[in-house]
């Protein structure tokens, strides 16, 4: 029997209060229980956690009900994998060893049942945001990497949790379509459709759930995010769907 394909994205753990994550970790333990039996691969695009750094013997407490959930899941045969977003991109291989998941640092190209995935993130991509795109390269690099290693974890940590506040997640605002014509991730899908064909382009990070005709039957979907609207995406083999999971 054929099973699904799951996408979900910026779960933004952490924050605004450790509260209302906790609220937000039980409905997305609940959703993963709700898709557990129909599911062959679930695909994490990024920014799960608001924060997160591993140092060599230590992680950021919380959030185990998820992290045993997925260990669950992964035991019993589906395929996980895990994005780094601009709010995680300091996961390295705790999650692999642990659980078995693989870490995608950027795109990852696949094609399922005939058909062709670009999946990101979806951070650092399209036009403007130079600003980001600069403090990306820095926050991505071994050196500033391990710079920070080199900090108390609960300093570390205390710094970085406080960063996040100030971030638009721990605000909570539902985004705004700007238009095709300026939605940047759009822009990005369509310069990579001169290059190579995509039946859809996959991204999380724009907190807005889209599912945008490309013309020539390629599709960009941004499956949203978990603050304001529990979405996810679904392909079940002919199409990929956006929905929404409303808590039992």
């Amino acid at each position: 029997m054929a099973k699904n394909i799951y996408f979900a994205s910026d779960f933004h753990l952490g924050t605004p209060s450790n509260a209302e994550s906790r609220t937000r970790e039980e409905r997305i333990v609940s959703w993963l229980s709700f898709i557990e039996p129909n599911c062959s691969e679930l695909f994490l695009m990024g920014d799960i956690f608001d924060f997160w750094f591993e140092y060599a013997r230590v992680i950021p407490k919380g959030f185990i009900r998820l992290q045993g959930k997925l260990a669950t899941m992964a035991d019993s045969g589906i395929k996980i994998y895990f994005f780094k977003g601009n709010h995680d991109m300091w996961v390295r291989d705790y999650f692999t060893k642990e659980i078995g998941m693989e870490i995608i640092s950027d795109e990852k190209i696949i094609e399922r049942s005939g058909k062709k995935f670009y999946l990101h993130h979806g951070d650092g991509l399209g036009p403007g945001d130079r600003k980001y795109k600069f403090l990306r390269k820095i926050f991505r690099s071994e050196l500033c990497q391990w710079l920070f290693a080199r900090l108390h974890p609960n300093f570390g940590i205390w710094i970085a949790t406080s960063w996040s506040q100030g971030s638009r997640a721990a605000q909570t605002k539902k985004e705004v379509f700007l238009g095709e014509d300026k939605e940047w991730l759009a822009i990005y899908a369509k310069e990579q459709l001169q290059k190579q064909h995509f039946d859809y382009f996959v991204f999380g990070h724009r907190h807005l759930p889209l599912d945008i005709d490309l013309g020539n039957g390629s599709r960009y979907v941004n499956i949203g995010e978990w603050l304001n609207y529990n979405s996810y995406g679904v392909f079940n083999g002919e199409d990929l769907k956006l929905e929404y999971y409303i808590s039992p």
